[in-house]
């Protein structure tokens, strides 16, 4: 089996402990330890015994995960190696090759090459940027058939911080109930919404849904490596016999401080706080673009750590990130990872002096840029 370069992760993997500043991520800048457990805590730790957890995910941890959802109870969930193995075992274990798969785009690639991979021919459904990032739903009605196996969404989506309104998920809903597929919802971003009102999930409005989510991106705690899929319970049972051949399971640290994390209380802190820290950055992003007008537009993000910007400048996206890593040790996205080029995806989850620094060294060279265009000396 073939499996194409996932460009955009190898990107971050490559780059982000190498640069000085990273604006590559989608998270909120991360939790310590000491967060969860405070300053006294190092006890319980201690007293941990390191063998194997229960490899589904230990049953408090999946109860606390069960009341982000309706109607949902322990057995309707998987834990998983973060979001990136729920949606590689949730893909894996459903399409096979000749498959037809409708994928929201831009999005995180992982799915979209996995089906790819398996022999599945994904058809894109394209987000409008002349609709705030909404979708065209006349088209997906034409391109979701009988043959259309699963729909894939991200929702906040990522890189643009759109989320759905209640009337185009119902109208998916719709569409996949018509034909019998799956929707594959990557719902990571809930809990970052900066209106701080949760995104409803697919979650219950149908029954051949997949919720995948984790703890590293609203919840800041991606070296957690925590993730979930929540589906019908025969699905969960069937999914975990792919998850023996993938990790078998977490770590047994990782599902002690996940339930931590996931415990209603603590829950509510650390959203709240991710909320609080995106609100503060979004109002620092949008007045350095507003300096840039000229050369930068953005659709405000409404969820997530991420903003997706279309640049008026003469330079191919993957140059420009390039340009910067190399000349200002800024690491950035380019749309090319989501083959729209023109674009650059900046996270603006970063500690707020930080944030700012990178910025301006951004700006700088789109200065530089704008200046060699007009012919002019840059200073």
């Amino acid at each position: 089996m073939f499996i194409e370069r996932f460009e955009l992760e190898r990107i971050q993997s490559e780059w982000e402990h190498r640069v000085k500043y990273n604006l590559s991520d989608s998270g909120v800048h991360p939790l310590h330890v000491r967060d969860l457990m405070g300053e006294d805590g190092s006890r319980e730790i201690m007293d941990l015994a390191l063998g194997y957890a229960q490899t589904n995910g230990p049953q408090q941890l999946r109860e606390r995960i069960s009341l982000l959802y309706p109607s949902c109870d322990i057995d309707n969930i998987l834990v998983t190696n973060g979001t990136a193995e729920a949606n590689f075992i949730s893909t894996w274990s459903t399409l096979n090759a000749g498959d037809e798969m409708v994928c929201m785009l831009p999005n995180y690639m992982q799915i979209y090459g996995i089906a790819r991979s398996l022999g599945a021919n994904v058809k894109p459904m394209y987000l409008q940027e002349d609709l705030s990032w909404a979708p065209d739903l006349d088209r997906l009605a034409e391109d979701v058939s009988s043959k259309t196996r699963m729909i894939a969404l991200c929702n906040p989506n990522n890189p643009t911080g759109a989320v759905l309104s209640d009337e185009a998920m119902e109208r998916i809903v719709e569409l996949a109930s018509r034909a019998g597929a799956w929707i594959l919802a990557d719902e990571v971003y809930r809990g970052a919404e900066l209106d701080r009102v949760r995104t409803p999930s697919f979650w219950g409005r149908y029954d051949k849904v997949l919720a995948i989510s984790g703890l590293s991106k609203a919840f800041g705690l991606p070296g957690l490596r925590i993730g979930w899929i929540v589906g019908p319970k025969d699905f969960i049972e069937h999914a975990w016999s792919y998850h023996d051949y993938t990790t078998i399971t977490a770590g047994t640290l990782s599902y002690y401080l996940a339930s931590l994390a996931l415990e209603p209380g603590m829950r509510e802190r650390i959203l709240n706080r991710s909320q609080d820290v995106l609100n503060e950055n979004l109002a620092i992003l949008r007045g350095w673009v507003d300096r840039h007008a000229d050369l930068l537009s953005l659709i405000p993000p409404r969820a997530g750590a991420m903003s997706f910007l279309r640049y008026n400048l003469e330079i191919n996206s993957s140059e420009l990130s390039r340009k910067l890593l190399r000349e200002k040790s800024v690491l950035t996205i380019p749309g090319d990872a989501y083959n729209m080029d023109h674009h650059l995806r900046l996270g603006y989850g970063e500690e707020g002096e930080k944030l700012i620094a990178a910025l301006s060294l951004i700006g700088e060279t789109l200065d530089e840029l704008r200046s060699r265009a007009r012919g002019t000396d840059a200073r």
